[in-house]
């Protein structure tokens, strides 16, 4: 990994970060704790916003912290601290420990099994996350006006704007434990966004669209990040309402990643343990459709959600997550696995860099080919509301987007809802596009599903 430094933009370097984990870990050993993991980080960033070409907001970010977590037996004890003196060092490895020793017995509390840890090889595998971006306050505001003039200049009718924002962020972190694993690496996350509106009066509209990479060399340009979003907005002028309904739905890319996210949310650890998943006892049993396969890659270069290990140091790995609609494994962390008599498949901290994909799917499978597959029906672009249950699953969002009849975009649809129950909709997937659009961990083509209830007018 490379290594960050003072020239980098942070303040501190990694031979400081091992020096403070190494110390705490044993100063933790000689107050009696059984076992200790320590994690100390560093984040720095700039944002920068615009509205209407005039400078709205400049703020710059930099933090630092580290984390204990001290062991007494099954016993468990946590503190953090944003000083990085001995003093405050020393403190906070006392208060984890003390709160160790009132804290009652966990089975399922311990570090993950030493097996399970990733090596020294594995922890320093290359990933190319970090890009630090030298950007200051001035160029961020100028790509910010470039992406919000290009909106402004697309059509008349876009009269107005809630702004455009730039965002430079970079971070790195150490962590170890008294099982002997050792880790850390930098990154980065940069991302340009605008939100433009269009019309007047009652009609106007609104929508959004942004750009997030790793390395702010790949960022779309800010020109044509405008451009799309003051398109997205002029599609949505003169909406409509639709009478209540039951057909077909097809959500658009972005939208679509939320279906994946309720998979996750509902095969994870926390999740099942605590008996509050719809997919509970869910392995080897299928839960999505049969032609669908779930891929994750939690070593993908530049990778939105990469990383050699998890959050408690278990090395990660490529794996089939759902094959032909089965289930093959959860998401564990050494914990949740503990409470399911399972084992950790690497997953404290979440999912890495999954990709849905249907063995239906064609190259020529765009969006203008879902839209064909749709033939009648809703076309889903964005999504209101936290209307789900993930203990039954049941599904109502308030939705917005366009009706579509014969496979052609007839007009633009507001104020409805779509409804169904989740353990359903995932199996009534009945094509995914090749129109493949990632956020932050999940990658999905737009998914089409069989009838839904849209309620409208």
């Amino acid at each position: 990994m490379t290594r960050p430094a003072a020239d980098h933009g942070f303040a501190y370097t990694r031979d400081r970060f091992r020096q403070i984990v190494d110390d705490c870990l044993g100063l933790a050993r000689r107050l009696g704790a059984s076992d200790a993991a320590v994690d100390v980080s560093e984040g720095a960033g700039l944002s920068v916003s615009v509205r209407m070409g005039e400078l709205e907001n400049v703020e710059r970010n930099r933090d630092k912290s580290v984390g204990v977590t001290v062991y007494v037996g099954q016993r468990r004890g946590n503190a953090s601290s944003s000083d990085f003196s001995p003093q405050a060092l020393e403190q906070t490895v006392r208060a984890a420990y003390d709160i160790a020793r009132f804290t009652a017995d966990d089975p399922a509390a311990g570090l993950p099994d030493a097996e399970d840890l990733a090596t020294a090889a594995e922890a320093a595998r290359e990933l190319d996350l970090f890009h630090p971006w030298a950007i200051d306050a001035g160029g961020g505001a100028e790509l910010a006006r470039r992406c919000e003039a290009a909106a402004l200049e697309t059509d008349p009718r876009i009269t107005n704007s809630e702004g455009a924002a730039v965002s430079a962020q970079q971070s790195h972190f150490w962590a170890g434990n008294t099982r002997g694993f050792r880790g850390g690496y930098a990154s980065s996350r940069h991302y340009l966004s605008v939100s433009p509106i269009a019309g007047k009066g009652a009609d106007m509209q609104r929508d959004a669209w942004y750009s997030s990479m790793r390395d702010a060399a790949e960022l779309a340009a800010p020109e044509a990040v405008g451009r799309y979003a003051a398109e997205r907005a002029l599609a949505r002028l003169k909406s409509r309402k639709i009478a209540t309904c039951e057909v077909p739905v097809l959500f658009e890319a972005p939208v679509a990643g939320g279906l994946l996210g309720a998979y996750v949310q509902a095969t994870s650890g926390g999740s099942l343990y605590r008996k509050a998943s719809f997919l509970l006892d869910s392995l080897g049993r299928r839960a999505l459709a049969e032609h669908l396969d779930l891929d994750e890659d939690p070593h993908l270069r530049r990778g939105k959600a990469s990383a050699p290990f998890d959050d408690e140091g278990v090395r990660t790995a490529a794996r089939r997550v759902v094959e032909s609609g089965m289930v093959c494994s959860y998401f564990l962390s050494s914990y949740s696995a503990r409470k399911l008599g399972l084992r950790t498949t690497g997953h404290a901290g979440g999912a890495q860099n999954l990709v849905l994909k249907s063995r239906l799917t064609g190259p020529g499978d765009d969006l203008e080919a879902m839209l064909r597959k749709l033939h009648r029906g809703l076309f889903v672009t964005e999504l209101m509301g936290q209307g789900v249950n993930y203990v039954t699953g049941d599904y109502s969002r308030g939705a917005a987007g366009f009706w579509v009849e014969d496979g052609r975009i007839a007009f633009p649809v507001q104020e409805v809802t779509v409804a169904g129950n989740l353990r359903q909709m995932l199996q009534d997937i009945v094509a995914v596009g090749a129109d493949a659009y990632t956020q932050g961990a999940k990658t999905t083509g737009s998914v089409l599903l069989a009838p839904m209830k849209v309620a409208g007018s």
